[in-house]
């Protein structure tokens, strides 16, 4: 693996080598430019404006006087452009070698749409005619969102849904099937996908910049594979940073925030603070090389998972509790038990009749009961941090090609919910890339590094407490003892059940006595317990030992100064995933290595036509991953454009590539073990021997525990043997999606309308499911007394308990795909921004998505979406003179949260957000007081997820360059 990555960071030095090259014109005549740009309203000097010669990557900007100078290799006539967040850019002609005091004036930006973006084609075109409907956060609005980080104010642009697993932990999701780790959107940051590879999902900003060094933020909801490859499926969101080049100079940020305000039970009581800080340095050296630094801090008390739900709905009898809870936020009682199954345990009949109890083996009920299990807050570190580093170092190699090396690097502690609670500790996440690029052209290379840390889950932490203090079989059986001898001491008649308030007082009692000695919390003995769980691997502990890595190598060409009656682009990526979980996640032991490669390259032309009204355009994709058949994704799309209106309509597809883990997955996680849906694992665990539905074998437990003879005929003949149609191979996912829009400027330009629909189908849908195998045979409805029926004797009472003692387990849950149905989707989305005068901007956005289908109910129907959704701003950055302020209202409405975590309703949620802001220019700094739902109306995001209230803050923003 090192030689190979060796030879691939060979490569790319050679390819930039090879494009870096000096052109013949880089040798031409020096032409000399210098100037000043001023406001034109106030003719007050301009600082930090980009100066760019059109078609190079040569710039500059103007300097705390407004002024600026430049040399480029270029003979003239050429082109400088001027821009400004804010202002309108402007275009200078220059025609003499040596062109001084060039005065230019920039106006401030009233006309909405003006945005250009990069994201929906992969080249710069204005955002009203993407073919594609996209979203866009410029350094204004990144300033302006009252939301305490720029990250989570991407929640108020349109078609986002926010899912929150800590207070700095959040997963962008759009058009359905969300989930808190969502492998079906892709963010990059700098054109790096920030995916985990371990994980295959975004790991949210815990590695990237800043609100310092964001320079813009890029959202398209919808498939995007076509461009941007594998698991592009609902979206994309592109994090743009600052160039050194662009943006020099000092600043710094400083937040004090609190959280926590009236607490609730199991949450604190009293307010606890937050803090956070970032600096950034930049800077230029004759306009060839420059470097920037960032570092930044957040810490703060994270919310906490108070859900008290209970997960069983199940238990026998008007009983006022349920003994088998399986509550949200406790773990330990996952581990649960029919008691009705231990009738015909010989270990449970030689104690009662040793107790005298014989008799009341026939009242023991068909009731689940669960372990005492621990609060969350017992398991989790809710100590929330995060500590960030970014480094680049820029070097313009000719004035057509710049050279860079970039460090992103993230650092800290969080809460991530997945299939259990995992308390993400010390964990670290690093990012190298180096690239080069032209104003045509670009080649990176880049590698992705985690390290686990002393990252655990929370749950197999609450489980293997109880079990160092009592192994399982003891404390059932000592339970179910109990709970007969509870009902002898009522004097209940042996072999009847009694009344409801008997069963719970003998519920009561068998728990009260099968608890004693319990590690009680506080106590040295659960300090101890929890300590060495917590430092001990998976499977005997609860930690992850993840070292993962992913080495991705791309590169894209425009064929412009080529080609000039088509527009042609064309790219190629490789990717290689290197799995190094040391067991605790994949079977990577004893040396064995698990590498995934893929592979992909695309093209992209468009054309436009009737006088360059009309602009269609068309793209292929290929990809290929190593363990699954070959993929195209093409796309095509067309944009009339009539004055300020343009029309849009395209058909995309997307597919998403089964994660690492869907591939290689191979963990037990007491409940079951997790196996990658790979033919290996299959083969592996024999799950097409011997092994049943998981439907048919909780029928087949209900049946035995409320009196069946397990080896009856009526009982084993609810038993369906899996055949390869339960689980077909696995393969990627499809989707297409067709997308009508509009997007226009009406009432004097003062008003924008943003329209979308989408249809979507997904074929070959990833799911997972799971199945339970026998030592042997079984024969389901075979009488007793025939040979098949002796055999059914021995195997199938191991189906009515999971055992998941590694080597010995009998469940496994694996990734499969839903192959014989289509699944479809439909949604919209409307928004609308007003410029009234005097800079006061009214915005809104509507969002509807519904799931048309019905998905069996042997899959987890996780569309995970609200129905419906609104965004509603209202701002003015200038309200007098240095004041402003922003006000932001959203609302959506409830729905149901499914995940392979937790099942149940997310309740509709009403937030305000507000910030007020003034700008001290003698100062340089900008003061902004605000806080994110400012009426602390509690809310969860996911069914599972932490409960989340107010976060009031007091921030300062220093600028070096602040105008």
């Amino acid at each position: 693996m090192k030689i190979f990555t060796n030879k691939l960071w060979l490569l790319l030095f050679i390819l930039a080598a090879s494009f870096a090259f000096p052109p013949f014109e880089a040798y031409a005549q020096t032409t000399t430019i210098s100037g000043t740009v001023t406001d034109a309203d106030t003719g007050e000097t301009l600082i930090g404006v980009n100066i760019l010669v059109k078609g190079r990557v040569i710039g500059t900007i103007s300097d705390t006087n407004g002024r600026f100078s430049l040399r480029v290799n270029q003979d003239p006539p050429l082109t400088l452009v001027f821009s400004m967040v804010g202002f309108a850019s402007q275009e200078v002609q220059v025609s003499a070698t040596n062109a001084s005091n060039i005065k230019v004036s920039l106006r401030e930006q009233t006309m909405l749409g003006q945005e250009v973006v990069v994201s929906a084609s992969r080249v710069e075109e204005s955002i009203l005619q993407s073919p594609v409907t996209i979203e866009k956060m410029d350094i204004l609005a990144i300033r302006e969102t009252p939301a305490e980080n720029y990250y989570k104010g991407i929640a108020n642009l349109k078609g986002v849904d926010v899912t929150t697993s800590s207070i700095n932990f959040q997963i962008i999701n759009a058009r359905g099937f969300n989930s808190t780790g969502n492998t079906r959107f892709v963010q990059l940051t700098d054109g790096m996908d920030t995916q985990a590879p371990a994980l295959n999902f975004p790991i949210g900003n815990l590695n990237g910049p800043s609100e310092l060094d964001v320079e813009s933020v890029e959202f398209i909801p919808g498939a995007a594979s076509a461009l941007y490859g594998p698991n592009a499926f609902n979206g994309i969101l592109l994090v743009n940073s600052k160039s050194p080049f662009e943006y020099q100079g000092f600043s710094a940020f400083y937040q004090q925030g609190v959280n926590h305000i009236n607490g609730r039970p199991g949450e604190p009581q009293n307010p606890q603070p937050m803090y956070q800080g970032s600096l950034r340095y930049a800077h230029a050296f004759n306009n060839r090389f420059a470097f920037k630094v960032n570092a930044s801090f957040m810490r703060a008390q994270d919310w906490h998972g108070t859900d008290r739900t209970d997960l069983n709905q199940t238990f026998q009898g008007d009983l006022p509790f349920n003994p088998g809870a399986n509550l949200v936020h406790v773990y330990g009682d996952e581990v649960a038990n029919n008691i009705g199954l231990l009738r015909n345990v010989a270990a449970v009949q030689q104690n009662a009749q040793a107790l005298g109890l014989g008799g009341y083996l026939n009242s023991i009920p068909d009731q689940i009961v669960s372990r005492t299990g621990y609060d969350e807050a017992l398991l989790v570190d809710y100590g929330a941090e995060n500590y960030k580093f970014n480094t680049a170092l820029h070097y313009r190699i000719t004035d057509r090609a710049e050279l860079s090396y970039t460090l992103n690097y993230g650092a800290g502690t969080s809460v991530y919910t997945g299939a259990q609670r995992y308390s993400l500790n010390n964990f670290e996440i690093s990012q190298h890339k180096l690239e080069l690029r032209g104003s045509n052209y670009f080649l990176r290379g880049y590698t992705t590094r985690e390290n686990s840390g002393d990252s655990y889950i929370a749950d197999i932490t609450g489980v293997l407490i109880n079990d160092r203090w009592k192994s399982n079989s003891d404390w059932f059986g000592e339970y179910t003892l109990n709970y007969m001898g509870a009902l002898a001491q009522q004097q209940v008649a042996p072999g009847t059940m009694g009344n409801p308030q008997q069963q719970a007082t003998a519920h009561e009692f068998a728990r009260s006595r099968a608890d004693q000695g319990r590690f009680m919390p506080g106590s040295p003995e659960f300090q101890n317990a929890q300590n060495e769980i917590r430092s001990d691997v998976i499977p005997r502990g609860s930690l992850f030992n993840d070292q993962s890595r992913m080495y991705m190598a791309e590169g894209q060409y425009d064929f412009k100064e080529e080609i000039d009656f088509i527009d042609l682009q064309v790219g190629g990526q490789y990717r290689l995933y290197e799995l190094r979980s040391n067991g605790t996640i994949f079977a990577d032991t004893e040396g064995r290595e698990i590498t995934i490669a893929e592979y992909g390259a695309f093209a992209q032309a468009s054309k436009r036509m009737i006088d360059d009204k009309l602009k269609l355009t068309g793209s292929i994709r290929y990809d290929k991953n190593e363990n699954f058949d070959g993929q195209f994704s093409p796309r095509i799309s067309g944009v009339f454009t009539e004055g300020n209106s343009n029309f849009r309509l395209s058909y995309q597809t997307g597919f998403r590539m089964p994660t690492t883990q869907a591939q290689h997955i191979d963990l037990n996680v007491v409940s079951a073990r997790l196996i990658g849906g790979l033919p290996f694992y299959r083969e592996k665990y024999n799950v097409y021997d011997n092994a049943y539905t998981i439907e048919s074998v909780n029928n087949y437990v209900a049946a035995v525990g409320g009196g069946a003879n397990p080896v009856s005929p009526d009982a084993t003949g609810l038993l369906r043997q899996v055949t390869r149609e339960d689980l077909p191979d696995l393969r990627p996912e499809r989707v297409q999606s067709v997308e009508v829009g509009y997007k226009g400027l009406l009432a004097d330009n003062r008003l924008m309308v943003d329209f979308a629909y989408y249809y979507n189908i997904y074929n070959d849908f990833i799911t997972q499911t799971s199945v339970r195998r026998a030592p042997g045979p079984i024969f389901p409805g075979a009488p007793m007394n025939t040979p098949e029926g002796a055999i059914n004797a021995v195997n199938a009472p191991s189906l009515l308990t999971p055992n998941t003692n590694p080597g010995q387990e009998n469940t496994f849950q694996t990734y499969t795909n839903i192959i014989d149905q289509e699944i479809r989707a439909h949604g919209a989305a409307l928004g609308l921004t007003y410029s009234f005068p005097g800079n006061y901007t009214l915005g809104g956005n509507y969002n509807f998505n519904r799931l048309i289908s019905t998905i069996g109910p042997q899959y987890l129907n996780d569309f995970n979406t609200p129905e419906h959704k609104t965004n509603i701003t209202f701002g003015n950055r200038k309200v007098y003179q240095n004041l402003g302020f922003n006000v932001t209202y959203r609302y959506q409405s409830a729905f149901r949260w499914e995940s392979t975590f937790a099942q149940g309703p997310v309740p509709e949620i009403h937030n305000v957000d507000a910030q007020v802001s003034y700008r001290l220019s003698s100062a340089k700094s900008i003061f902004k007081l605000g806080g994110s739902n400012i009426f602390n109306n509690r809310y969860y995001q996911n069914f599972g997820g932490p409960t989340i209230g107010a976060i009031y803050y007091l921030s300062i923003t220093f600028d070096q360059l602040l105008n």
